[in-house]
């Protein structure tokens, strides 16, 4: 590896791991942004969904603007619009201008995601790549363990607004690295950018999370519900209907007319959901409930994440060699019976005792099932397909964490006093209700890998992909 190449990686580590950092962090620091700011739920919800709905909506024209205009400079505007955003976040004087400003930085964060991995797999040969984006994917779980332990130091020792504040330093760092190491590119004529796709699928998902999130406080037969809710479902129809037909999609349709795409990327839509579910609620619940710090709350998960950075790529090589639908299957089922221990929590919750036996077993069904799960998807498209797969199933899997907090917020808004978890029994109802809806939508998408996935007859590259799209980890092919 020559130094050039050795500077490509460490910038391409670094930008795409301050994105890392800052979406497991903010969730460790949502109970002190409600004190500060107010909003109760809700409000907790939205600083969340924003950034998922700008990110899930729009990582798939990021991947087509890096191809037109080119990897570095598509990852140069990402990361440096994302610090330059960090800023008001730091600085929000109320919630609304918080919200708005995590919107913007999940627009930028879909410019960083796609295109991190897109100037490592131009830098390196193909002999090269494998270890190059192996490295990548070792450092993206690192970053999801530091932000939770960081972000937790910092909202108990300073203030929620330096882990936003933080972000500063660290992206002048990584725009150093970028201008120094990696090579212009080419800009690709002929190509044109889906905006109107773009904008159809971002109105069509905000307008349905509008509904969920707003719904406790409207009604459902408010017109503030039914109108965007209605509109929302009409943009997104108008989204499908588009992609079907534009010469350029964003969204190649066609790709899920594939066996194992399609089953694999309904298992992410399924599982993430869960996911997503799980690390928003628990940490709320174990401060605001549970009387946890926030920087204990941020060290409940750091098993999950040791697991996973043990055993995923072992998991990953056995399903290479045997095939992923036992994986597929079983993982799914196992992580939910871990999810399914939670129940014993309540207001007085041991660590050693309720949280450690349920997190290590969900952990374990999660590492059997990540990278299998990611890799089969990959593995049914053809290779020159394989760009858009895998930014298929990011998206999806990010969608999958918007639509899942934002259902379970319908759900257990009813048990809460004041759109706000209080240490009381029906705070400890609603998050029961949230892990019973958890561990279901992850047992569900074990039920549709075992029954759904066939064993392709080649090898898939689980081993490769060990953090899947925990952090939005797909590796492209040695042939691309």
């Amino acid at each position: 590896m020559t130094r050039r190449q050795r500077l490509t990686l460490f910038a391409a580590i670094l930008g795409s791991a301050v994105a890392t950092i800052d979406g497991s962090i903010v969730n460790v620091a949502l109970p002190s942004i409600e004190r500060d700011l107010g909003g109760g739920l809700p409000a907790q919800q939205w600083v969340s969904n924003s950034y998922l709905l700008a990110l899930g909506s729009l990582i798939l024209i990021g991947g087509s603007l890096g191809d037109i205009y080119g990897e570095r400079r598509v990852f140069t505007t990402g990361v440096a619009a994302f610090g330059l955003l960090s800023l008001p976040c730091a600085a929000a004087p109320t919630i609304d201008v918080l919200i708005a400003a995590r919107a913007l930085q999940g627009a930028a964060g879909a410019l960083v995601t796609p295109s991190s991995l897109a100037i490592i797999v131009a830098a390196f040969t193909p002999k090269e790549r494998g270890a190059a984006i192996g490295s990548w994917t070792a450092w993206g779980g690192i970053a999801a363990i530091v932000g939770p332990l960081a972000g937790g130091w910092i909202v108990d020792q300073v203030s929620w607004r330096w882990i936003f504040a933080l972000n500063v330093p660290l992206v002048l760092a990584a725009l150093a690295l970028i201008l120094t190491a990696v090579p212009r590119a080419e800009r690709l004529s002929g190509r044109t950018v889906d905006a109107a796709g773009a904008g159809l699928c971002a109105l069509g998902l905000a307008g349905f999370v509008f509904a969920l999130i707003e719904q406790p406080r409207y009604g459902w037969s408010s017109p503030a519900i039914v109108v965007p809710l209605a509109g929302g479902v009409i943009a997104f129809a108008a989204f499908l209907w588009r992609e079907r037909h534009a010469a350029q999609p964003m969204l190649k349709l066609e790709l899920f007319a594939r066996r194992n795409f399609a089953v694999g990327n309904a298992e992410t839509l399924s599982m993430y959901g869960g996911l997503a579910i799980l690390f928003f609620f628990l940490v709320i619940f174990l401060q605001q409930v549970a009387g946890y710090s926030a920087l204990k709350s941020g060290l409940t998960t750091l098993p999950v994440t040791v697991v996973m950075f043990a055993l995923s790529r072992r998991w990953g090589a056995l399903a290479d060699r045997i095939g992923p639908r036992l994986f597929m299957g079983a993982g799914p089922l196992l992580a939910a019976a871990g999810i399914l221990l939670l129940l014993r929590t309540g207001r007085q919750t041991s660590y050693v005792g309720d949280l450690l036996p349920a997190l290590l077993v969900f952990a374990l069904g999660l590492s059997m099932t990540v990278a299998p799960l990611t890799a089969t998807v990959l593995a049914d498209a053809d290779e020159h397909d394989a760009g858009i797969a895998s930014a298929v199933n990011n998206a999806v899997a990010r969608v999958a964490g918007l639509i899942g907090v934002s259902v379970v917020g319908v759900v257990v808004a009813s048990l809460l006093i004041g759109d706000t978890f209080a240490p009381n029994a029906e705070s400890v109802r609603a998050f029961h209700d949230a892990i019973l809806i958890c561990a279901g939508l992850v047992a569900a998408g074990g039920i549709a890998g075992a029954f759904g996935i066939s064993n392709p007859r080649r090898t898939i590259g689980a081993e490769q992909c060990a953090a899947g799209q925990l952090v939005g980890a797909s590796p492209i092919p040695q042939e691309a």
